[in-house]
């Protein structure tokens, strides 16, 4: 540690996203329409839990649709040109997405656990309605979180320039305060609820025998892929976010560490890791929907049958043309 000013590493996020943010939207896009299409299909058969993942889905495409314009942002080596405003909404899609998402799923997480342990209370205490109210209020509170980050300083320059994620090195002791308040209410609750409600599921599945089997196999799988979102898209982001905010708040005075460089690069994968959540997303539409699977396997089974078909075609035309070229 000295009290000189703090040299950089030199990173350059714009060789790396651009390729990661183009892979998420294909998949991502594809998948969460098909998602979408398939619930909104078996609308009047819509039941409780389903509600959360239609909302899942719905924040998903508002981050996916943001993308092909942080692709030319990078591509054109971090030079913003769509301006502050436009900047701003592309940021907040993004919180938005974020921890709509995290919501969503603590619900889904909460939702499982009293269909598991209390079945009978929640057949008779929780209703469609609900499940609407309940999603209602996830967008509100996720909406008054990310609010107040659209009125930091998001860019710089007059027409061209950065767009922050965060926000200026003026604002970033603030910015600091705002962003752990933020981590604590928007993922480290609904991440301690998430862990306890499967903690509970843990002990139920391995104690009680009566269980579905079905439904100990769908609440596994689920498990699976929240630990997988949790561990590389969420606890890595929010950590280093928040390191890489102290470390240039200690920069900003002249405080310098060796280990503000790597928390930076790691930072900067982090990004690239958190935007995954929306390609990951949809594996949770195959677990807590019981048609979704079954039409799954049918569009397979389809796609499967077509190539045949083709493969049969190709290899009667090459039998065809071979006996005329004996002949």
């Amino acid at each position: 540690m000295n009290n000189t000013s703090c040299p950089r590493v030199t990173f350059h996020a714009y060789g790396s996203l651009p390729p990661v943010f183009i892979s998420v939207f294909i998949v991502g896009l594809v998948a969460n329409v098909w998602g979408l299409k398939t619930l909104l299909q078996n609308w009047r058969k819509l039941k409780l839990i389903s509600v959360f993942v239609l909302n899942l889905g719905v924040a998903d495409i508002l981050y996916l649709l943001t993308l092909p314009f942080l692709v030319v942002y990078y591509l054109k080596k971090s030079t913003w040109i769509f301006g502050n405003a436009f900047c701003k909404i592309t940021r907040f899609c993004f919180n938005l997405n974020l921890y709509g998402t995290i919501g969503f799923l603590t619900c889904i997480s909460v939702y499982r656990y009293l269909a598991l342990v209390h079945p009978v209370r929640l057949m008779r205490g929780i209703t469609v309605t609900h499940s609407v109210a309940i999603s209602v209020m996830v967008w509100l509170l996720v909406g008054v979180q990310s609010l107040p980050d659209m009125f930091y300083t998001k860019t710089y320059g007059n027409t061209t320039g950065k767009c922050y994620e965060t926000t200026s090195g003026a604002y970033v002791e603030d910015y600091l305060k705002y962003s752990l308040g933020w981590t604590f209410t928007g993922f480290c609750i609904p991440f301690l609820i998430t862990v306890a409600c499967y903690g509970h599921i843990a002990v139920v599945l391995w104690t009680m025998k009566r269980t579905d089997k079905v439904q100990k196999q769908r609440s596994l799988k689920l498990l699976f892929i929240l630990v997988l979102l949790f561990s590389v898209c969420y606890i890595p982001y929010h950590v280093l976010k928040n390191l890489n905010l102290w470390s240039r708040v200690l920069s900003k005075q002249k405080i310098c560490h060796e280990w503000a460089d790597r928390v930076f690069i790691a930072h900067q994968i982090s990004r690239g890791l958190v935007c995954l959540n929306s390609a990951v997303n949809p594996l949770v539409y195959l677990h807590v929907d019981e048609e979704i699977p079954a039409q799954l396997r049918q569009l397979l089974q389809r796609a499967r049958q077509m190539l045949n078909h083709l493969f049969r075609s190709n290899s009667s035309s090459g039998t065809v043309a071979q006996t005329t070229d004996e002949v």
